[in-house]
């Protein structure tokens, strides 16, 4: 007879049956789950002195769940929001073994009791034009690391990607043939078709010569695909050889996702028009469809006046 109040075999299947193939919840919240419950199972283990392969649901209680919340924000300092994304697996995990296990329905409404704590979100950096351009004009272009972060830089500008998307592009995504586009997988698996502008694709040409459709797009100095860390990585980096001839970087925390936020500031700003330069006179279905998927809160008249400069 299965031993159905021990947690070890509810771990097993809501890890490997119910996330991945019920759900099929993205890589990142797999890896996401899987972690919370490295990190709660010794907790657990060492506070009630159980050993792992012993512990039984009930175990699991509500107040023991809130000192390892806590165990989280004070021993180990993670943020409110780290704190909130553990406690959505728990809450999952609470979820999926009441769904199976009717007995354990009371045990699951006390855990899901627990509440998510109230976070303040922190405001965006923003950059303005003088402040794009000389991001593009630090890397030195003469070299191959320069050439490489110089068109990431422009890719990221283009297209408002994610570090993530840019990161697994390849070259099976890119299309440089007359419109010029690439294929970006975001959040959730959700895919995007976005237009890259003449500039884009010449620059990224010469980059991705001889490479076959299955190799990334961007590459390490190791020449294995560049992660998300790396893109940070390349963005500090080179918010730090522009500030020194633009000292107002200085005093900005700039990431790619302030790269990504760039035009929606620029438009909330008022200042439409020193986007210009971005589409030049082109006004193609492509150019117009990225303008309105991207930033639906500016109507196509705006863009038609930004892209005709007027």
């Amino acid at each position: 007879m299965a031993k159905t109040h021990l947690l070890g075999p509810w771990i097993r299947r809501f890890l490997l049956e119910y996330v991945v193939n019920e759900r099929n919840l993205a890589r990142n919240t797999q890896l996401s789950y899987r972690d919370t419950l490295r990190l709660l199972l010794p907790f657990v283990s060492e506070a009630i002195r159980q050993p792992l392969d012993q512990l039984a649901i009930d175990q699991l209680s509500p107040p023991l769940v809130q000192q390892f919340l806590g165990h989280l924000e004070q021993q180990r300092g993670c943020t409110v929001a780290t704190r909130n994304v553990r406690l959505a697996a728990i809450h999952a995990l609470a979820r999926f073994i009441a769904l199976h296990s009717p007995e354990h329905v009371a045990w699951c409404g006390e855990l899901r009791a627990i509440p998510f704590k109230k976070t303040a979100s922190s405001p965006l950096a923003y950059l303005d034009k003088a402040e794009m351009d000389a991001l593009l004009e630090a890397p030195h272009r003469q070299t191959a690391q320069g050439l490489r972060d110089y068109v990431l830089l422009l890719f990221l500008y283009n297209t408002g990607a994610r570090a993530s998307e840019a990161a697994q592009v390849t070259m099976a995504d890119l299309s440089l043939t007359s419109p010029p586009s690439v294929r970006l997988v975001g959040k959730g698996n959700r895919v995007r078709h976005c237009p890259l502008w003449m500039k884009t694709a010449q620059s990224l040409t010469p980059l991705i010569m001889n490479r076959a459709r299955s190799e990334p797009v961007f590459r390490n100095r190791r020449q294995q695909p560049i992660t998300r860390f790396g893109i940070r990585a390349l963005v500090q980096r080179t918010v730090a050889t522009a500030s020194q001839h633009l000292p107002s970087l200085r005093d900005k925390l700039v990431s790619p996702h302030t790269i990504r936020h760039y035009l929606p500031f620029l438009t909330m700003s008022g200042h439409v028009k020193k986007s210009a330069d971005m589409f030049g006179n082109q006004r193609s279905r492509h150019a117009k469809s990225h303008w309105i998927t991207r930033h639906s809160f500016l109507g196509y008249r705006q863009f038609r006046k930004l892209s005709s400069g007027s």
